[in-house]
């Protein structure tokens, strides 16, 4: 028994290994195809979003140059290879999983990839315009010549962009927990006031100190939290339904 255990484990290390090693794989092969369009990339997102005025950006280390080079392809990348990931990772868990909740959980990776894609322009329509905004008349009123550092604007930039379209993933995740029977929507009303202040504090961490850019991150929050609760009732109902369904056979 413990032999058998063993070569268990084995062989899940096993897949596990190989399916990290095709991940790592197309990641690579994505990130070196990715440094051809980093330059139309960094053209576009340089370039004030309001205003449409070139924004220039100044290289304080030789390395500057180097690492925002780098950090924008490994964005592009990470955004790319996501569907094969999520993939990879389903095709690993898969096994443990019933043939209903297998089918289900499969149809949410194209979801998680468009969520992701509306989380990042939301980000930078939106909220990174405001944010640029606020920090400039912030700058003007303080009588600060602003010099921007091609780092710290990216940094800056990333640090909006990637919070954002990662909470925009909530419904999804909410889904999916739904769907594995871990999360209820009875839950999910219970916890409602909770989740309100933990999206109110998530909004003002990641946007700048004014009540305008938080207010603009925290209502779609929200709206994503009512309608992950909706979608989480109507896969609970269909749940319980087949549950109702596979013991009225059992008992007939």
């Amino acid at each position: 028994m413990a032999e058998e255990t063993q070569q268990s484990v084995v062989e899940h290390l096993t897949e596990l290994r190989r399916r990290l090693f095709w991940v790592l794989l197309v990641f690579v092969f994505v990130l070196v195809a990715a440094f051809f369009v980093v330059k139309p990339i960094y053209n576009y997102v340089t370039v004030n979003a309001l205003s449409g005025v070139k924004i220039n950006l100044n290289a304080f280390s030789f390395w500057d140059g180097v690492g925002v080079y780098m950090k924008i392809a490994m964005m592009v990348a990470l955004g790319v290879t996501l569907p094969f990931t999520l993939y990879q990772i389903w095709a690993f868990v898969s096994p443990g999983l019933k043939p209903a909740e297998r089918k289900a959980t499969l149809k949410y990776i194209p979801y998680v990839f468009l969520c992701f894609l509306i989380g990042i322009s939301f980000g930078y329509y939106v909220v990174f315009p405001l944010a640029m905004a606020f920090t400039g008349e912030l700058n003007a009123e303080l009588g600060l010549i602003e010099t921007y550092g091609m780092a710290d604007y990216f940094k800056f930039l990333f640090n909006i962009i990637i919070p954002i379209s990662l909470l925009f993933e909530l419904p999804i995740v909410i889904l999916f927990l739904t769907q594995l029977r871990i999360l209820t929507p009875r839950l999910l009303r219970k916890m409602r006031r909770v989740a309100y202040f933990a999206l109110v504090v998530i909004s003002v961490m990641i946007t700048p100190a004014d009540f305008l850019s938080a207010f603009l991150v925290l209502i779609p929050l929200i709206i994503l939290y009512e309608i992950s609760v909706l979608l989480s009732s109507r896969i609970h109902r269909k749940l319980m339904a087949a549950d109702a369904e596979r013991e009225a056979q059992y008992n007939s």
